[in-house]
């Protein structure tokens, strides 16, 4: 039997997160002994490892209680379904890795690459929903997403960043000139061929969003320089009032 300290060298898992397994019936100890000590056997240990498993997958605290605690949980099944989730995870990973490694081959310096974490791009979907209000185009643009790898998702997010980046070249122009509003007109165009039709209306409460979301501005203004995402704003603003 082992005490949570030499379960917590033994796995890695912090002395704290054990107790609050154990407060939240996650994992037991074997027992606990008259003096408070809590003691772990085999059993436990192998219990541990399923836990570890499933929060490499992020699955929360209280799902996996749940699925451990099931009649009908199966040792191997839960394997296999692990191993099939973490061979997912790593696929995933290395996209992500030749697409980094893609942007190192282009030349392209300080790019924010959590700007394209799928994080991100749920709260962002969440955001354009919410602002739009426009079920049609979010319905467009999740059946575009379907067909596509994260890497070819992660592309295509990092070729409109290039296009902020060729705007940001000309904030010295006037947002109205011609060429600033061909690269606008572009942008509406890109838009619509790789996410939803973007109308004006849409396109004109994105130029909103850009300089309203301080991590779109902050990471247009990375990709473009400082100042970028204004320009981009007041030149969508001129483009959608035209």
């Amino acid at each position: 039997m082992l005490t949570v300290n030499e379960v917590s060298k033994l796995t890695g898992v912090s002395v704290r997160s054990l107790h609050h397994y154990d407060a939240i019936g996650l994992l037991k100890p074997a027992k606990v002994t008259k003096a408070g000590y809590r003691l772990y056997g085999d059993d436990e240990l192998k219990r541990l490892q399923n836990i570890l498993l499933f929060r490499e997958l992020q699955f929360p605290l209280k799902q996996i209680r749940t699925i451990l605690d099931s009649p009908e949980f199966d040792q191997q099944e839960a394997l296999a379904q692990q191993i099939r989730l973490l061979e997912l995870q790593l696929k995933h990973t290395q996209e992500l890795i030749l697409f980094a490694r893609r942007l190192q081959q282009k030349g392209v310096n300080g790019m924010d690459f959590k700007a394209f974490d799928n994080k991100e791009m749920e709260q962002y979907e969440k955001e354009v929903q919410e602002r739009w209000g426009n079920t049609k185009a979010y319905d467009e643009y999740r059946q575009k997403e379907k067909g596509r790898t994260d890497a070819q998702q992660a592309e295509i997010g990092s070729q409109l960043m290039e296009r902020f980046a060729e705007i940001g070249k000309l904030r010295q122009s006037a947002p109205s000139e011609q060429i600033v509003q061909e690269k606008i007109a572009g942008i509406q165009a890109f838009i619509t061929e790789h996410y939803y039709q973007c109308t004006k209306e849409i396109l004109s409460g994105l130029g909103k969003m850009y300089v309203g979301d301080e991590r779109m501005k902050r990471n247009i203004d990375k990709t473009g320089g400082d100042g970028t995402a204004e320009f981009v704003s007041q030149a969508i603003a001129v483009y959608c009032n035209a």
